[in-house]
């Protein structure tokens, strides 16, 4: 198993400079985390009353709070995101082959989107926490928003828009605006058959090296030992999904685990772009459900007056391509949680498309 390459080398060198806080964090005798405050009716009015962290600028996390990460994530307008998960002590989350695990009741997913900025602390600029909070009713998603001074989040039920400039992978800066969902938006992506679901922790996207600050280590291998995984079977039983950028990783990998990540929690069956007949599961074995010759449900603007979903050998011809391509909205896709165009992941599913016979 090769070493989880997905982390940011400015987030991998804050998480080793953090590492004295966060060993001193899980070292405490008494966990800091209110779970009252995740079981309750209406949220806290700040993210600081969960108590999630030690030291909530940096993003250390609290004593039962465990950073985790998918090898390959889901794109926001490039936004860095760092990851947690806090089961309530004595309980863990059962595993699931192919579906998100099953987390028990007091359950917190918490992700942080930050933008590198050196005068921030931790050289990052965060703009918004989201959680997902496993209640008796199910799970419910909220938006907390950063202040300037970087010193907590307040919950927008209504989210917002925030101006940025943003620094691009390849050289160059961007303006954006950037989206905060609104309570009923995270629905969008996060509905499965009706119900809210997370979306990364899944068996296929943990099964990875992960750089923790005391040491390497598998992520399920260390949630299992930690007490937060339990029926975990061995890890050569386990699927992994690549990093994507990993060009040592195989070609359709790559692309399906990027598809999986990004596409997939609509395109699936129960999903809630279930009618357009198109699945991009990692793993889909029907090429048809695939899109591989498959026509659209729905012609015109949308579909770019194509044939094809995915055309092999042809990537320009491929509905797929046109639509994760463009960045205008009622044709993108995704069609929430970004603005602007990954070139890269354009680059390697045009690549994914022209090997296909």
């Amino acid at each position: 198993m090769s070493v989880f390459p997905v982390m940011r080398v400015k987030e991998m060198l804050t998480r080793l400079l953090l590492g004295v806080s966060f060993l001193t964090a899980m070292a405490g005798a008494a966990l800091a985390v209110d779970d009252a405050a995740i079981a309750g009716a209406r949220p806290p009015a700040k993210l600081s009353a969960f108590g999630f962290f030690a030291d909530l600028a940096d993003q250390v996390p609290a004593a039962g709070v465990m950073p985790f990460a998918p090898a390959t994530p889901l794109f926001t307008d490039h936004a860095e995101k760092f990851r947690f998960v806090y089961m309530p002590e004595g309980t863990s989350a059962a595993y699931d082959p192919q579906e998100v695990f099953h987390f028990p009741v007091g359950t917190a997913l918490i992700k942080t989107f930050s933008y590198p900025a050196a005068e921030r602390p931790g050289g990052y600029r965060h703009i918004e926490t989201r959680l997902l909070l496993r209640q008796e009713s199910g799970w419910h998603a909220w938006a907390y928003v950063w202040n300037d001074k970087q010193s907590d989040a307040e919950l927008r039920i209504a989210g917002a828009k925030i101006p940025l400039t943003i620094a691009l992978p390849n050289g160059g800066t961007k303006d954006i605006l950037y989206a905060v969902p609104n309570k009923n938006q995270c629905k969008g992506c996060h509905a499965i058959k009706g119900e809210v679901e997370p979306i990364g922790p899944k068996a296929r996207h943990l099964n990875h090296v992960f750089a923790y600050p005391d040491g390497k280590e598998n992520q399920l291998t260390r949630w299992a030992a930690a007490g937060h995984l339990t029926g975990l079977p061995d890890l050569a039983k386990v699927p992994s999904v690549p990093d994507w950028l990993d060009l040592a990783a195989p070609l359709d990998a790559r692309a399906r685990g990027w598809l999986d990540i990004n596409c997939a929690h609509c395109h699936r069956r129960g999903g809630p772009a279930d009618n357009s007949g198109l699945f991009l599961t990692w793993d889909e074995k029907d090429p048809v459900a695939l899109g591989i010759r498959k026509r659209p449900v729905a012609a015109g603007r949308g579909a770019g007056n194509l044939a094809f979903d995915i055309a092999p050998g042809d990537p320009d011809g491929s509905i797929l391509i046109y639509r994760v391509e463009s960045d205008e909205p009622g044709v993108m896709m995704p069609e929430t949680g970004r603005t602007l165009t990954d070139d890269r992941a354009v680059a390697l599913l045009r690549e994914w498309i022209s090997t296909m016979k």
